[in-house]
């Protein structure tokens, strides 16, 4: 495993604030992380700042070693946190539309997981309700070879019943030797789906460790010591 995505003092601000403030952060290929904290907390910005929709203030950002340009659009496959795609499309014109635009799309693979969802691939995107919107979205970016897959939020519209489904389909179909990073704040949800996780607040990390130690070391889940750490941070 090698780093593959990298912050160096990361910062990004808004007039005043400072939604990422002096961000220092190394992820290496074949993880998949969870980036965790309250709304507010920089999670976003971090991702839109990779997938470069947005440019720091100060810092840097690379991914596999490129600040984010036309080398990184190659290698992120990036799930935005609201709809983006136009209502007038229908589903089957999506999946060509970016099998056409990415190299490493797998058509097959986008049909097979519209099929197990009973997602017709004729329907207009204007028909389907937004859970629905949500899951063809998480199909579309899934469906890439990607190096990185940046998804903000993937569960956070869906009903409760359908999130097992949609966690499995990221365990199930990202690429082994990629980068998978999970913002989130339903950390109990995609505990069981983490390598490791990275504590945000106010732009800062908290923390960053491997699932596996906290467990060892606290004696804790995931949940339970983020609700603890929250807990003492907001009483500092």
């Amino acid at each position: 495993m090698s780093v593959i995505f990298e912050c160096s003092s990361l910062t990004k601000q808004y007039g005043h604030l400072a939604a990422l403030d002096h961000v220092d952060l190394k992820l290496e290929s074949g993880r998949i992380v969870g980036l965790l904290g309250p709304n507010g907390s920089g999670k976003t910005t971090m991702l839109k700042l990779a997938n470069g929709l947005i440019v720091p203030t100060s810092g840097s950002i690379r991914i596999g070693g490129y600040e984010p340009g036309i080398e990184t659009k190659q290698m992120i496959s990036y799930l935005p946190d609201a709809n983006y795609l136009p209502d007038w499309m229908k589903v089957e014109t999506l999946v060509s539309f970016f099998g056409d635009f990415y190299p490493d799309f797998r058509r097959e693979r986008a049909m097979e997981m519209l099929n197990s969802l009973n997602i017709s691939p004729a329907a207009p995107l204007k028909t389907l309700s937004k859970g629905t919107k949500e899951k063809v979205q998480l199909i579309l970016a899934m469906s890439r070879e990607a190096k990185v897959y940046l998804l903000d939020e993937p569960i956070g519209g869906v009903d409760p019943a359908a999130r097992d489904y949609i966690l499995e389909t990221i365990l199930r179909n990202y690429s082994e030797d990629a980068l998978v990073l999970i913002s989130t704040h339903l950390i109990a949800d995609v505990e069981r789906l983490l390598d490791e996780v990275v504590f945000i607040n106010s732009g800062k990390i908290m923390i960053h460790r491997t699932v596996d130690d906290i467990r060892d070391s606290e004696q804790k889940s995931v949940d339970e010591y983020f609700r603890e750490v929250f807990r003492c941070w907001e009483n500092y």
